[in-house]
């Protein structure tokens, strides 16, 4: 059954690939995925906006539920390709396919899904849910936030995204604060005014040298970086504003709102504001000692923590980040993912999951 499926995943997975689904546009990527799960993924099949649900057969709610997703959604293309990314592509000779969206993460997503199909021909002892979601790659509103108020109580998750079948058991959140010095305008000829860029200078000094107390033991210190700057409008005027841009990778140390007050106390003594985007992507943690994990870990799979970000920082359940391919493929020019992976990720799914 096992070999059934894997041919089946990849044919699946060159679908998907001849499918342009870049974020907001998974109409059609939607629609391939839901036919595919209406013929191959017993259960009801729901279909809430682009993103694509599928409950195991005599849903108990009083078992505990597993939920498994990955994303439809890709990037857009970049520069650089020296073949088509809407066409899949075999290399026979290394088993390699190619294709936008192969490795990040239509590989896992069809891992997973033939994970599910293996998983609910037996009995277990818990409910399945798979979830494919859309608007992973821009945090959209219309991906899996829009899916969590519909689901039942959730005990756990694992989210497919490359990170070759080890376990990131601790993933980094986002804050995006936009910082602004006021100053006072002036000639630039004559001694007047206040520059608010050099008001802002000391500012980013301090941001770019900040080391907050706690240290996450998965992730490390939370990562700050000053990413963009604006002031001015023309060279004779002193400006009177200097917005900058703080890109902040949150960890499991601090809440998102607890590491936003403490950057906002560090630098409002030096005259800036720091207003938050949104404080929604929030970072995730699981312990070593969960079953999963300690599942993986008997397979030789070190757990890690994870600095790229994905649909694990809006979740509000216990979860973990497993999947074929290397997070370094992704969003790069000729992507890929080798068939061997795609075969030892629907094998390792099943090992731990199966009568969990």
């Amino acid at each position: 059954m096992i070999e059934e499926i894997f041919y089946d995943s990849i044919d699946l997975l060159q679908q998907l690939i001849s499918t342009p689904s870049v974020s907001r546009d998974e109409v059609a990527v939607a629609s391939v995925f839901e036919d595919y799960a209406r013929r191959n993924m017993p259960g009801e099949v729901r279909r809430l906006g682009n993103n694509v649900l599928v409950f195991s057969p005599q849903f108990d709610e009083s078992k505990k539920t597993i939920l498994l997703n990955s994303h439809l959604d890709t990037v857009k293309p970049v520069s650089g390709w020296s073949r088509d990314p809407f066409e899949p592509c075999i290399e026979e000779e290394t088993e390699c396919l190619y294709g936008l969206g192969s490795n990040d993460a239509g590989a896992s997503l069809v891992s997973l899904a033939g994970a599910y199909r293996y998983l609910i021909s037996k009995p277990q002892n818990y409910n399945l849910i798979f979830v494919a979601s859309a608007e992973e790659e821009v945090s959209g509103k219309g991906g899996i936030e829009m899916v969590i108020p519909s689901l039942p109580a959730i005990d756990f998750v694992i989210v497919g995204e490359p990170t070759g079948m080890c376990p990131a058991i601790a993933e980094k959140g986002l804050l995006v604060l936009d910082g602004v010095v006021e100053g006072i305008s002036g000639h630039a000829a004559r001694n007047e005014g206040v520059n608010a860029i050099y008001k802002a200078l000391p500012v980013v000094t301090l941001l770019s040298q900040m080391r907050l107390p706690k240290v996450s033991k998965t992730l490390g210190d939370v990562k700050i970086s000053v990413t963009q700057i604006n002031a001015g409008t023309q060279h004779n005027v002193v400006p009177d504003k200097c917005n900058f841009v703080v890109d902040v990778r949150t960890t499991d140390a601090y809440s998102n709102e607890e590491t936003l007050e403490l950057l906002r106390r560090a630098v409002e003594p030096l005259g800036a504001i720091l207003t938050p985007r949104s404080t929604r992507l929030k970072p995730s943690g699981i312990s070593e000692n969960h079953p999963v994990v300690s599942r993986l870990k008997m397979l030789g799979k070190e757990p890690f923590g994870s600095s790229t970000l994905s649909d694990q920082a809006l979740m509000p359940w216990q979860s973990l980040k497993l999947g074929p391919g290397d997070s370094a493929r992704s969003h790069t020019a000729d992507e890929f993912i080798y068939m061997r992976e795609i075969r030892e990720a629907i094998y390792v799914y099943i090992r731990v999951l199966d009568n969990l």
